[in-house]
């Protein structure tokens, strides 16, 4: 090939893949926004029906009828959760049907989480969130301290998965 196909092929590959960051980034930020506008619906409807939410709590690994049935509760109550994205990093496979992210996020209740997770581009061009892990992001000058507050808690979910 000639350089200036290459070079048109190439805008056309990186144009592409800008396209599909930005209907990730959006489906993430509508699923964010479903919560905290406690839109069940919408929320679970951005997920696939085998995702899977894995919380903070090391208790707390959900297929997606589980956390739909732990959630209810609180979007019928007019209020899920909040949390604000502040960055994140999209990445996506060659083939542009997969991608994965991590993401930095605030909330009123939580502080400043980190959350990461995959997403599946479904047959008709959606893009859906398969899994998700949201975890606190503990400053390192507070981890020891953190690890000695939560030793017994630990311990206590470590003989239980014997």
């Amino acid at each position: 090939m000639t350089k200036p196909i290459l070079l048109i092929l190439s805008l056309l590959f990186t144009a592409s893949g800008f396209a599909q960051t930005e209907k990730i980034d959006s489906t993430i930020d509508r699923w964010h926004k479903a919560a905290e506008e406690a839109d069940f619906n919408t929320y679970f409807g951005l997920m696939t029906d085998d995702a899977v939410f894995v919380g903070s709590d090391a208790s707390e690994v959900w297929n997606y009828t589980k956390f739909k049935a732990f959630s209810k509760p609180y979007f019928d109550a007019g209020k899920a959760w909040t949390f604000i994205p502040v960055n994140r990093n999209v990445y996506s496979d060659e083939n542009q049907n997969i991608a994965w992210f991590d993401e930095v996020l605030n909330s009123d209740h939580m502080g400043v989480c980190r959350g990461s997770g995959v997403l599946i581009q479904t047959k008709n061009g959606e893009w859906k969130i398969k899994h998700y892990v949201l975890s606190l992001a503990v400053p390192n000058p507070l981890v020891d301290q953190l690890v000695k507050q939560k030793s017994k808690l630990d311990h206590k979910y470590m003989e239980s998965q014997h």
